[in-house]
């Protein structure tokens, strides 16, 4: 998983080519360290299907507020910068895989 932060967001992310999920959260949401280890073997197990970062909300909010993230836990697919799907709040792991299959 590639650690995103300001600085890096937009050559990793807005001008990647091809399919990055980015997982949005912050160190105070207890539902977003509860589903990072999930994350983190997804990531695992379709490595090559996309690229996979993660981005701490906590010092990056404006960034956060640009990209539409309002609440957390966030993951959110982009295709060659742009944003084509989000799951938001009440989702599981198997949503998130189920929604990495259907566009890699």
């Amino acid at each position: 998983m590639i650690e995103l932060t300001k600085e890096n967001f937009e050559e990793e992310v807005l001008k990647a080519e091809g399919l990055v999920m980015v997982d949005f959260w912050s160190q105070k949401c207890e539902p977003c360290k509860a589903l990072m280890p999930s994350v983190h073997e997804l990531a695992e197990k379709n490595e090559g299907k996309a690229k996979f970062c993660s981005l701490d909300t906590t010092n990056n909010k404006r960034l956060a507020i640009s990209q539409k993230v309002l609440g957390l836990p966030t993951i959110a697919f982009y295709k060659n910068g742009a944003k084509i799907a989000e799951l938001v709040k009440d989702f599981a792991i198997e949503d998130v895989e189920a929604k990495l299959h259907e566009l890699a």
